[in-house]
């Protein structure tokens, strides 16, 4: 069977919004990705409905100069739940303007939501990354009472490349002392930077996240780490050997995604870690493809599935 005939049909007329050429172009010419995708972007946002949640842009102190956050505030009375969400894009493209997702969080949640606009491949390497992240994540709590967040009920999440992030710095946080996050949230995370698992060849469609340019992907964000023993597990989290001690997860992922069988490894081992965790396998779901078709069943049973894990786990 081939890959478009295990698709959902309601997700196949989706293949063509996020064309070849763009997937190929952010493995081979990064600035000319970014430059594609700001368009689609934009359209997108434009096709959301209005809402009550308010958006500030923002610079805050980073380890090597200001970052960018955007700050979804919803109308809940303070102190609300709080989610540190990191965007994805392959590690490579992105920003922290990822309004569908930070809108829909602050929504259904009640959560405030800062979102890092942490610095990329291939101009800086995961370290950079994941220093920008785990800033912002000291930042929201030291400015918890400004934000009208409590402090017992900030969880990190993100998916895709934001879902690796999320992974790798609840990794980080445990190992350097950080403060105490409520919970991960893991939207096929990008955990593995070798994809030696049956869906990491099964996945070439041009269309779609694809073994190649998830390649290409890891080559640029991991340096000259790439190909190595010596791969951190900040960057790839599948590589850790400890998983003792981390926060409470939700990983949710679709059969045709390159990412299903390293998500699904990686939910077994935290479990096997004694973490609380649930697991949520969407059949006929390609990688991202509810953000492209948000009204097909099988994207709001995905999205609802996080979503509502969020709220169990922080609201």
């Amino acid at each position: 069977m081939s890959f478009i005939d295990r698709v959902d049909p309601e997700l196949v007329p989706a293949l063509d919004l996020f064309p070849a050429e763009l997937v190929t172009a952010i493995g081979d010419d990064p600035p000319a990705a970014r430059a594609m995708l700001e368009p689609l972007m934009a359209a997108m946002a434009e096709m959301l409905p209005p809402t009550d949640v308010t958006i500030e842009e923002r610079v805050i102190p980073g380890p090597d100069g200001d970052i960018p956050i955007a700050i979804y505030q919803p109308p809940t009375p303070a102190p609300r739940p709080g989610l540190l969400m990191i965007h994805g894009g392959g590690y490579i493209v992105g920003t922290a303007r990822e309004d569908m997702n930070g809108i829909g969080y602050a929504d259904h949640v009640g959560c405030t939501v800062v979102s890092v606009d942490y610095r990329m491949a291939p101009e800086y390497t995961y370290k950079a990354s994941v220093a920008d992240c785990f800033a912002g994540l000291n930042w929201m709590f030291d400015n918890a009472a400004e934000l009208g967040v409590d402090t017992s009920r900030i969880a990190i999440g993100g998916g895709s490349a934001g879902g690796g992030l999320t992974a790798g710095l609840a990794l980080y946080n445990r190992d350097n002392n950080g403060p105490d996050v409520a919970f991960q949230l893991l939207v096929y995370p990008m955990l593995d930077d070798t994809h030696e698992t049956p869906s990491g060849y099964e996945v070439t469609h041009p269309n779609v996240w694809n073994r190649d340019v998830s390649l290409k992907a890891w080559k640029m964000y991991l340096g000259d780490e790439y190909g190595t023993d010596n791969v951190s597990p900040y960057a790839a989290a599948a590589r850790a050997t400890d998983l003792n001690g981390l926060p409470p997860a939700f990983v949710t992922v679709g059969t045709e995604d390159l990412f299903r069988d390293e998500d699904i490894d990686y939910a077994q081992r935290l479990m096997a870690a004694g973490i609380p965790t649930e697991l949520q396998v969407i059949p006929g779901m390609f990688h991202g493809g509810e953000g492209f078709v948000p009204t097909a069943a099988v994207s709001q049973r995905m999205r609802l599935g996080y979503l509502d894990a969020l709220k169990r786990a922080i609201g």
